[in-house]
């Protein structure tokens, strides 16, 4: 896909946050919540965390070098695992920390009506952030379920967002939910419990989010379905028997390399070869458009199955 729509995710995003961020942390300075603090941590690490996917963006463009001779389209895959390790360090281990050291040192709340307004301003502003990001990603989710897009979609940021959101806006209701119980029961450990929630629910999104990266990082074939369109649209040709053997693997979230290895016909001539091979990678093409790099060797058909299913390992 285009990065338009992930693109419009990160800054809203990014603008969200910047917001959030400033009003948070002047609710903790007037309070002296440790759920504020954590969440002011919380919303500038998010903050942060745009910049880097929109740096990711930026530099996976670069022309490709001797050196690289694939491109950068993997940078956008390092700066999403960035990503996921500062909202681990900045996001769970410091609101982890600050819930341990106030639930043994509690202190009192003052003012809290201001951090009880502030969070509800900020649970709006983060409800229109990630509306934004699932209507981006309705665009390209398909018929698979939320978690089967965040586990198999290759556009890396728009799974970051919608996680980061979705942690954001269950971190100001567990932050309320602190505020709210310190206030009418007048005891601080509550305001504890909730950063210790918000730790938690920041870690298990950040573990989530660093298997994914490090998965795409690492190199990511093509999803089941079109791998199975790119079979399909190989055997489809006049001149093709079958795919002896297929390998796939993505450079960037829309560059896909393709090699393969295909039966042809016996006893074509060479400019035959030639074109049958034109037209597969066309064909190809034509119904999986990030296959954008793609090696096909010919060969005979050695074994004479026609029907056997190639697989990738």
């Amino acid at each position: 896909m285009s990065a338009g729509g992930s693109t419009k995710a990160i800054l809203a995003a990014l603008f969200a946050n910047a917001g959030i961020a400033v009003s948070k942390f002047v609710g903790f300075l007037i309070t002296g919540s440790s759920s504020m603090l954590a969440e002011s941590v919380h919303s500038v690490a998010d903050t942060s965390n745009q910049g880097l996917l929109l740096l990711g963006q930026k530099t996976s463009l670069r022309k490709a070098t001797r050196q690289h001779p694939f491109g950068f389209g993997r940078d956008r895959y390092f700066y999403s695992f960035i990503v996921a390790l500062m909202l681990f360090t900045l996001g769970s281990a410091f609101a982890l920390y600050e819930g341990f050291h106030k639930l043994q040192h509690p202190e009192p709340l003052t003012s809290p009506i201001v951090a009880v307004i502030i969070l509800v301003v900020a649970i709006g502003l983060e409800t229109y952030s990630f509306h934004t990001a699932i209507v981006e990603s309705r665009k390209v989710k398909g018929d698979v379920s939320w978690w089967g897009f965040i586990r198999q979609s290759r556009t890396p940021e728009l799974p970051v967002v919608l996680l980061e959101d979705a942690g954001a806006l269950f971190g100001l209701v567990f932050a309320l939910f602190g505020v709210g119980l310190a206030t009418v029961t007048g005891d601080p450990v509550w305001d504890s419990v909730g950063t210790l929630m918000i730790g938690v629910l920041l870690g298990v999104i950040a573990i989530v989010l660093i298997i994914e990266m490090k998965s795409l990082l690492i190199g990511e074939g093509a999803t089941d379905k079109e791998l199975e369109d790119i079979v399909h649209e190989l055997e489809s040709g006049e001149q093709v028997q079958r795919v002896i053997h297929i390998r796939t693997q993505y450079l960037g979230p829309e560059e896909l390399l393709v090699a393969a290895k295909i039966a042809l016909r016996p006893g074509l001539e060479l400019a035959d070869v030639a074109r049958a091979i034109d037209k597969a990678e066309l064909s190809v093409r034509s119904v999986v458009p990030a296959a954008k790099l793609i090696y096909l060797e010919p060969d005979l058909d050695r074994v004479g199955k026609t029907a056997s299913a190639p697989t990738e390992s």
